[in-house]
């Protein structure tokens, strides 16, 4: 059955993902299964957007009730459920103001356009490991050059410099840099956690020279990190945060969010979504949240720190480093690491592998210790 849809999927689908030969036709909580009903341990979540699990049942009943009343109306009319998950972002975060959309880039895409008006200025720095998204402007902030070439000229006025150096953000500064965009803890990048002066350093920098400070908290926010927020880690608040891939349980949803004073030069027309803070995926969000509340960001700084102990009894030569906050987590090899993704799989354990030499482990904030057992027991 596998086989049969592959087949189907190399017919009828644009050929953009390289996808393991896996087809999944179910999930819950930290596990999956396949079309034949075979089992495995997801320590992938959906690339961490599953954080309350698979199918969590606040989320799916959150989701029944609203698509029994109403699924869509368009940003021409107010809707309940919109005003109040909103609400409920901005006291998560302690920033004032929401724009909803339906995935990470467009939340970036959004911050950056809300940079440049706010700002009056036009440029960007970014880091270099950096993944923000692939959309032109997202793409232009994204920083490997196998992401970008195929689509230059991107837009201008972008600086890459090192991610952890704060010398190297001071000296790449001008009078035309509106914002500063950084992962808190770089994801695709590596799982790249920054020492602890650092964003405190940046905040400093961009208060002094009149800099915008965008966090991109797409892969890192919803208690990811064993946080709400991976900056709660370091007390730094932005001026902007963009979120998505956890925030609705599953349900594609995105948000950016904004101080009064930044998020008040955004006027009517300078931005939109069609489906953005649509009623079914406000209402996928409220529960998600409320699942995250009953102890999982907790769970997540507990249980993260229970997984980076047993990998670190781990005891193989090609083992460079294994580094991350909470449940994101990933384990530097001097090898590529493609073949362990391969092996684990065969034996019931979902990993992928970033930046060709770095599994990453971001499973679901409901695994249990004994599943966390039974991942490192195949990786040993």
């Amino acid at each position: 059955m596998n086989k049969d849809v592959m087949a189907k999927d190399a017919v009828y689908l644009i050929q953009t993902y390289k996808r393991q030969p896996l087809v999944i036709a179910e999930g819950k909580g930290a596990i999956v299964w396949d079309i034949n009903g075979r089992e495995y341990i997801d320590c992938i979540a959906g690339i961490a957007v599953n954080n309350v699990g698979h199918c969590h049942p606040k989320v799916v009943s959150a989701i029944k009730r609203q698509a029994e009343r109403l699924i869509h109306t368009s940003n021409l009319y107010y809707t309940e459920v919109q005003v109040e998950l909103a609400e409920k972002i901005a006291s998560l975060i302690s920033l004032d103001k929401v724009f909803f959309c339906n995935s990470g880039t467009e939340a970036v895409e959004a911050a950056l356009k809300l940079a440049r008006k706010a700002s009056s200025k036009t440029d960007f720095i970014a880091a270099d490991g950096s993944f923000h998204g692939r959309s032109m402007g997202a793409l232009s902030v994204t920083s490997k050059e196998r992401y970008r070439k195929s689509f230059e000229p991107l837009i201008p006025g972008v600086k890459f410099v090192p991610y952890d150096d704060v010398e190297a953000i001071k000296n790449a500064i001008t009078s035309k840099t509106a914002a500063i965009i950084l992962e808190p803890i770089q994801g695709e990048g590596g799982v790249h956690v920054p020492s602890d002066g650092y964003l405190r350093a940046v905040r400093e920098i961009c208060d002094d020279s009149d800099t915008l400070l965008i966090f991109d908290e797409v892969q890192t926010g919803f208690g990811r990190t064993g946080k709400w927020f991976a900056s709660m880690h370091w007390g730094i608040q932005p001026d902007i945060m963009v979120l998505a891939k956890a925030m609705a349980g599953g349900f594609p949803m995105g948000a950016m969010v904004a101080k009064e004073s930044v998020a008040k030069k955004f006027q009517s027309g300078d931005h939109a979504s069609t489906f953005g803070g649509n009623p079914l995926a406000c209402a996928a969000s409220l529960g998600a949240i409320e699942a995250l509340e009953d102890g999982l960001v907790d769970r997540s700084e507990k249980l993260g720190k229970y997984f980076l102990e047993k990998l670190g009894d781990l005891r193989h030569d090609y083992i460079k480093e294994i580094r991350g906050k909470g449940l994101m987590i990933g384990m530097e090899l001097a090898m590529d690491g493609s073949s362990i993704v391969d092996k684990a799989r065969d034996r019931g354990i979902l990993l992928n592998c970033i930046s060709e030499t770095v599994i990453r482990f971001a499973p679901p904030l409901v695994i249990t210790k004994e599943q966390i057992d039974r991942v490192v027991e195949v990786l040993a």
